[in-house]
C-alpha cells in the first residue's frame, strides 16, 4: 500500500494565514534538566493543513465536532488546476466528473508556494461561482492546495456555499507531488470541542 502525506508540516517558521504569528514553540523540557523532552506547542485553528468547520462563517453552523467523521476519510479524486492563473469558476470545474459525496481536493500552482516562508497574497482562489457549483453538487468534501480559498472577498461567499452546505474545507494540502487521479483521503482533524477549525494530519492511499 502506497501512502502519500500531503500535509504541511508545523514548524516555528510554517506560512501563516496573512503572515499572521500565531505559532510559538518552545522547549518545556530536555534531557539536561529532566528526565523526558517535552515542546509547549501554541498554535491557531487554522495552522498548517486544517480544516473549517461550518461554525467557522456561521453564527449557528455545526462545530468540527459535531461533523461527521466520514467527511474525513473516502474515495477521493484530484483534479489538476496547474493551469489556471487567478481563479478557479464554475466554468473551470464542469469539465470534471465531479458526483455527489464525491470528495474533491484541487491542484493549481498553489502547491509550489509551499516552499515559502511569507504568505502569498496573489494565490489561485476558489471563484463564489466554482463554490456554489459544487454545493449544487453536494460534494462531501472540498480540499484546497493554500492556506485559504478565497481572496479579497468582503461577503466570503465561497466559504458560505461550502459551509452553508455543511461541506468541510480542507486548507494547506500540499499537492505538488501529486498527479491527478482517484485515491483514498483520510484526514481526520484532533478532536477539540466546539472548534471552528483544526489541524488535521491529510494522507491519499494510493488505489
Amino acid at each position: 500500500m502506497e501512502i502519500i502525506d500531503i500535509s504541511w508540516p508545523i514548524t516555528q517558521s510554517i506560512t501563516e494565514y496573512k503572515n499572521k504569528k500565531y505559532i510559538n514553540i518552545v522547549q518545556a523540557s530536555d534531557f539536561k534538566h529532566d528526565k523526558v523532552r517535552e515542546k509547549l506547542i501554541t498554535i491557531h485553528s487554522h495552522t498548517g493543513t486544517h480544516i473549517d468547520a461550518p461554525s467557522h462563517f456561521l453564527h449557528h453552523g455545526k462545530s468540527l465536532d459535531q461533523l461527521d467523521l466520514s467527511k474525513f476519510y473516502g474515495p477521493c479524486k484530484v483534479f489538476d488546476l496547474s493551469d489556471i492563473k487567478e481563479k478557479i469558476t464554475d466554468k473551470d470545474l464542469e469539465k470534471f466528473n465531479i458526483n455527489e459525496n464525491d470528495i474533491i481536493l484541487l491542484k493549481t500552482k498553489n502547491s509550489v508556494l509551499h516552499e515559502n516562508i511569507n504568505f502569498t497574497e496573489n494565490f489561485v482562489y476558489l471563484d463564489k461561482s466554482g463554490a456554489q457549483y459544487l454545493a449544487n453538487k453536494k460534494i462531501k468534501t472540498f480540499g484546497f492546495d493554500y492556506l485559504g480559498i478565497e481572496r479579497n472577498q468582503p461577503e466570503h461567499n465561497t466559504h458560505l456555499f461550502l459551509l452553508e452546505a455543511e461541506i468541510p474545507i480542507i486548507e494547506g494540502l500540499r499537492l505538488k507531488d501529486v498527479i491527478e487521479d482517484e485515491y483514498i483521503l483520510c484526514c481526520f482533524p484532533i478532536l477539540i470541542k466546539e472548534a471552528d477549525g483544526a489541524p488535521a494530519r491529510a494522507i491519499l492511499i494510493v488505489k
